[in-house]
């Protein structure tokens, strides 16, 4: 092995999953192992030592679900807050929203209890001038009184520091001085945008997850060291993109769905690829079912995202919708007499009935071993021999079938019926709730469990086909190796359009984008090129929301080339496309300037993944079984990674490989396509 070689690691609530290639050979290798839920880095480096010595590999992306565990099970740092008077409670008021929309009923809890909230004297106006300078020996004190108290990491967040850092950062050295490691998170460097709740709830949730991420990351690197490791470590963000452990370390923030994120740009580029741009991803793990649209190619990037209620993250994020379906979900009959499915999951460890590792609740995936669709002498993953299928019958017996008056096979059935009934809810949210028509839409379904979903999902919601990666099991850590390497910034300027002062806009969108083009340059990757984009957050005045206006200008030469006309037409188009109007003789106001350096990565060829002249339609019948689809139905078997280009498979039909399972339904057909694809259409 050598410098050309690239490994992604995606590390899942249930399996550890590893996708290794070689672009100089042109070879590649998967590897699935359990995750080790609490200590991620044990199957992280045990599926890096089935790939061979660690000496060898030339670098390994990441991406991790640490930061977002951290944040959904409340496992993150005791934290303290400085802030401004009169805002120490921001965090816990949020936005006046409810948890529950109905009713005044439901709690909330900030990540940092009110005593641990503290205030100093300081204030900043809306337009930079600063009327109480900080008393930096006030801020000592504040930090060390936080400290006594057993807090570990600290944010600083004072009001309008967008505007003018000043006081911040005289805040911070003071705090820093006394603070007994690097864990200080400062708004004005984390998030230097108006609206005082998000900067706040972004700025106390990068500190939350700083030690947890920081200790994690330490981790890894010490262990790779330990095997002789020596070349570059990358994570992946939730913008899709790369970023360095420093940074990540820095901004642990921006790794909240960075697993889920890895996943959708694989989809991305493998659907572009088999010349399928418009499709809906669906990342069905052990946990959960991740849902994500791409439209022309792109996936869609959000400002923002609530990782639970009140956990609100402000940083572009790849929009991924998540519900508790997962293979682990745990099935039950609720005190109505209503089936359920998730959103507890069994995880990894015990994991469902079948693994015979202690659970006796029935979950996804043991309906889906008891009705045949998953074959128990050959379990993914490697790490088991065989799946206990009369256990899981048994915990279906009892749970579901026994409540429910059905026999086994039918309640199994109701499971997955109502876990493909969630599902299918998750895809036409970000379908037809937000304007598409899904038949214009092919899914692309992937993680260890999605394959075995796809035709029904197909059925259910009238979707054009399914498009089955090459690995759908591994395919989020084939995403950590085509991604490119990001970073993303903002900055408030609250300017009015008319007499716009394009020079000096100009002057600042270059400054950001240099800086940008700068983090981007030090991630130790190599890229064909940087790219410097520029967005503007604008609206006409009077109203509080904002539209993206990208901005056809890039950095080069140190200008952008920015004019006040460029900017006026990039605001009515953008706002034409979102409104299907103008507001003529209304003024206008850009409020935030966002800047974004794509460092792009040499492209993978994903025609290496494609079946070998040795594959044939011969060597992938494995014979038959009997496989339940409403009743017992012979069902032909195969090994899918033998099948030529160009096969085609009736169904009903299952294709069985190391890392997933695919079903093909009664009435649809699967055809492998130059890529080794499975397009799976109804006939």
């Amino acid at each position: 092995m050598s410098g050309s070689t690239l490994v992604g690691v995606d590390v899942g609530g249930t399996f550890t999953d590893l996708f290794f290639m070689d672009e100089a050979k042109g070879t590649f290798q998967t590897a699935k192992v359990p995750s080790n839920r609490g200590d991620e880095a044990v199957g992280f480096l045990d599926g890096l030592k089935r790939l061979g010595p660690l000496s060898g590999l030339g670098s390994i992306v990441h991406g991790t679900t640490v930061g977002t565990n951290a944040l959904l099970e409340r496992k993150g740092a005791r934290i303290g807050v400085i802030t401004t008077p009169g805002f120490r409670d921001a965090l816990e008021m949020r936005r006046r929203d409810r948890r529950n929309t109905w009713g005044l009923w439901g709690d909330f809890a900030p990540i940092a209890d009110r005593d641990l909230r503290v205030e100093v004297g300081e204030r900043t106006l809306a337009d930079g001038t600063v009327r109480q300078a900080v008393d930096p020996e006030e801020v000592r004190l504040a930090a060390e009184a936080l400290i006594a108290k057993n807090v570990t990491a600290l944010a600083i967040v004072f009001i309008n520091s967008y505007a003018n850092p000043a006081n911040e950062r005289a805040a911070a050295a003071a705090a820093r001085a006394v603070w007994p490691n690097e864990h200080v998170s400062v708004s004005s460097e984390i998030l230097p945008e108006i609206r005082e709740f998000e900067r706040a709830s972004t700025t106390a949730l990068n500190a939350y997850l700083q030690p947890v991420v920081g200790s994690y990351l330490a981790k890894l690197e010490a262990a790779l060291a330990g095997e002789a490791f020596g070349g570059p470590f990358h994570i992946v963000q939730s913008n899709g993109g790369v970023m360095s452990t420093a940074t990540a370390r820095r901004l642990p923030v921006r790794t909240a769905l960075s697993g889920p994120a890895a996943g959708v740009i694989a989809a991305a580029a493998i659907a572009g690829a088999a010349g399928y741009p418009d499709v809906i991803t669906g990342d069905l793990g052990g946990t959960s079912f991740d849902v994500s649209l791409i439209a022309g190619g792109a996936a869609a990037l959000a400002a923002q995202t609530t990782i639970d209620f009140g956990m609100v993250i402000r940083n572009p994020m790849i929009e991924i919708t998540t519900i508790g379906a997962g293979g682990g979900s745990i099935a039950h009959v609720d005190k109505g007499g209503l089936l359920e499915v998730g959103p507890e999951s069994a995880g990894s460890r015990p994991g469902p009935v079948a693994y015979g590792q202690g659970n006796d609740r029935p979950t996804l995936t043991d309906a889906n071993v008891v009705l045949g669709r998953i074959n128990a002498e050959r379990p993914i993953g490697g790490a088991l021999k065989r799946l206990d299928v009369e256990a899981a019958a048994d915990a279906i017996r009892r749970h579901v079938g026994g409540p429910l008056g059905l026999g086994t096979h039918e309640a199994a059935e109701a499971i997955i019926r109502v876990a493909d009934a969630r599902m299918a809810g998750a895809i036409r949210l970000v379908s037809i709730e937000r304007g598409h028509d899904p038949g214009k839409f092919a899914l692309v379904p992937f993680g260890g469990g999605g394959a075995l979903h796809a035709g029904a999902l197909i059925a259910d919601i009238g979707l054009k086909a399914a498009l089955v990666p090459r690995f759908p099991g591994v395919t989020s850590a084939m995403g950590c190796i085509i991604a490119d390497i990001r970073h993303d910034q903002v900055q408030t300027l609250n300017l009015a359009l008319d007499g716009l002062d394009a020079t000096a806009l100009d002057r600042r969108m270059a400054a950001e984008g240099e800086a940008a083009r700068a983090v981007v340059a030090a991630a130790g990757l190599s890229v064909e090129r940087i790219d410097v984009t520029f967005e503007l957050d604008m609206h006409y005045l009077g109203q509080t929301h904002t539209v993206a206006v990208p901005l056809p200008v890039m950095l080069a030469d140190g200008r952008t080339g920015i004019t006040g006309e460029i900017t006026a037409r990039a605001f009515e188009a953008a706002y034409s496309r979102a409104f299907s109007r103008l507001l003529p003789g209304l003024g206008v106001r850009i409020v935030n300037l966002r800047t974004a350096a794509i460092g792009r990565r040499p492209k993978v060829d994903l025609g290496a993944l494609a079946p070998g002249p040795d594959a044939s339609v011969a060597k992938a019948r494995l014979g038959d079984r009997k496989v339940w689809f409403g009743g017992w139905r012979d069902t032909a078997i195969w090994s899918r990674l033998d099948l030529p280009v160009g096969a085609v498979i009736e169904g009903p039909a299952i294709l069985e490989q190391p890392d997933a399972t695919t079903v093909v339904p009664p009435g649809q057909r699967g055809r492998v396509d130059r890529l080794g694809n499975l397009i799976v259409e109804r006939n």
